[in-house]
């Protein structure tokens, strides 16, 4: 989980053979191009791809912490607490820490020229608790009871409870800080356009309504506390990862941060030439099953722990993600402060006969009939190979009849919401290098799922331990939640991610351009002589 420093990250970088040159790509030689196989697009389900209020996965905030600013910005190391970045400083002003001051740089302008005051941060806030977007992050900020301009520079936030894990969340994308000029106060704002204060300005280059390819530009009014490294980033937009690796390997783009298979991996690591280098950095990625609660097909907890019995993490692993996975068993990722492998203490080996036994105690006819849906476009090639492993798990132990439905990303993200997806896949970044990161989005009052977690976690546990700014003392209720998530199982963890970069050997900056949250930092990024 910790950002490595350069000179131990690079003793771990693994050298690879490309029949590739050095060429300058593009007529400037500062601008770095960078492939992505995240999918931009809008639709009348996802009018609002890039805005705050709206937007909730890795692929829109990697390019919004690029575009918008917060008060503060994430911790440049994990265990790390957020620091100023449009503003000056930020602190509690009470030792209940339910009133949160910020006061704003001097000078700070949106990318037309025109000044940001707090009443600017007011509105932003304020626009995403009235929105309340369906699926948005709005719930990251719900704990805000209200917001106060003291004056032109000084902002207050008045919460409804303790909450020491609020600085992070400000830190997030949610809390972008946007003109009413452009961000309509009761709607989302449609479509590609961008207007924010952050190190550059972007224009989306579009085909219809997908995007194909993003233009940043170093924003030349950005007042902050980053430095950006070069005059400007291309990122070009690829349908599939086997595309982007050959565009890397002629020369087409500079760097690939997301997206690998395992098979591209150990193409990378196998080749003699030195021309691209493969990192291999820490991750915080996770993947899981979330039973929908609104679903009679998995109302029944017998159901959702006879699944948790029997799904083999190992075979999965092995199978599909050799060496961009590991298992996981527990919605907290393993190396995070205060995780627990909740699910293995509770389930131990896969087990068909344990999973006969909850089922039949409960009176649960088998077998039991369920479709598992995933999104065939958001998290990579393997995902539909990872469901039918899954699929054939759950058949063969002759409790569960099994289909697998694979849907559209742009399409999936708010059909998830209602009732018709008994199960589904997601992946999770965290919006937070805090261990509440993976748990309050999830069990908070106003979670992204929907599902109802115990009381006692929602109204005892939950807000216990966000109070508690030494974290360490946090740990009891951390390990507690756990074991309340692998009891009622509304979430079942399944694998977590092992994050891989790979860069033309002429690009420097780029063990620090992700960091294990996969947050994407341009401003590192910048060209040099080749490595030797």
């Amino acid at each position: 989980m910790n950002r490595r420093s350069t000179g131990a990250l690079c003793a771990s970088v693994l050298a690879v053979s490309m029949a590739t040159g050095c060429g300058v790509i593009g007529s400037d030689e500062n601008r770095v191009t960078l492939g992505s196989t995240d999918q931009l697009e809008y639709s009348a389900d996802a009018p609002a791809p890039l805005d705050p209020a709206a937007a909730y996965d890795l692929g829109a905030w990697n390019i919004m912490r690029n575009v918008f600013q917060t008060l503060l910005r994430p911790p440049l190391m994990a265990g790390g607490k957020p620091s100023p970045e449009a503003a000056e400083q930020c602190y509690f002003t009470d030792d209940e820490e339910t009133e949160f001051s910020c006061t704003l740089r001097e000078g700070l302008q949106f990318s037309d020229g025109e000044p940001v005051t707090s009443k600017d941060v007011k509105y932003s806030i304020e626009r995403v608790l009235r929105i309340k977007y369906a699926g948005g992050p709005f719930g990251l900020l719900e704990n805000v009871s209200s917001v106060e301009a003291r004056d032109d520079r000084r902002i207050v936030f008045h919460l409804k409870r303790p909450d020491a894990t609020f600085p992070y969340k400000l830190s997030t994308p949610v809390a972008s800080i946007v003109s009413d000029k452009y961000y309509p106060s009761s709607k989302v704002r449609k479509g590609f356009e961008v207007d924010g204060t952050g190190p550059y300005t972007m224009k989306v280059h579009s085909k219809g309504k997908i995007g194909e390819s993003i233009t940043f530009d170093k924003n030349n009014k950005y007042k902050g506390s980053l430095e950006v490294k070069n005059t400007g980033i291309d990122l070009k937009v690829f349908k599939s990862a086997e595309d982007m690796s050959r565009a890397l390997k002629k020369s087409e783009i500079d760097v690939i941060t997301r997206g690998f298979t395992s098979t591209q991996v150990r193409e990378l690591q196998w080749q003699e030439d030195d021309t691209i280098n493969l990192y291999k950095l820490p991750s915080l990625e996770i993947r899981y099953l979330v039973f929908n609660s609104k679903n009679q097909a998995v109302a029944k907890k017998s159901v959702r722990q006879a699944m948790a019995q029997l799904i083999d993490r190992s075979s999965i692993v092995q199978k599909v993600y050799p060496d961009t996975g590991k298992e996981l068993h527990s919605i907290i990722p393993a190396h995070m402060f205060g995780h627990v492998n909740s699910f293995s203490n509770n389930y131990g080996e896969p087990s068909v006969e344990k999973a006969r036994k909850l089922l039949a105690a409960d009176g649960v006819k088998t077998p039991v009939r369920l479709t598992l849906n995933y999104t065939t476009d958001h998290y990579g090639p393997a995902t539909k190979q990872e469901f039918k492993e899954i699929e054939r798990q759950l058949d063969a132990s002759g409790l569960f009849e099994v289909d697998v439905t694979g849907t559209e990303w742009s399409r999936f993200g708010t059909e998830r919401l209602g009732q018709d997806y008994p199960v589904y896949g997601m992946g999770w970044f965290p919006d937070y290098s805090d261990a509440d990161g993976f748990l309050a989005p999830f069990l908070g009052r106003r979670n992204d799922f929907g599902n109802e977690p115990s009381p006692r976690v929602r109204d005892v546990l939950l807000p216990r331990e966000q109070r508690q700014s030494n974290r360490a003392r946090a740990v009891e209720d951390l390990e507690a939640i756990q074991n309340s998530v692998a009891d009622d199982v509304w979430f079942l963890p399944l694998w977590q991610g092992v994050q891989f970069v790979a860069a033309q050997n002429y690009v420097t900056g780029v063990e620090l351009a992700v960091n294990s949250s996969s947050e994407l930092q341009l401003w590192e990024l910048r060209r040099g002589l080749p490595a030797e």
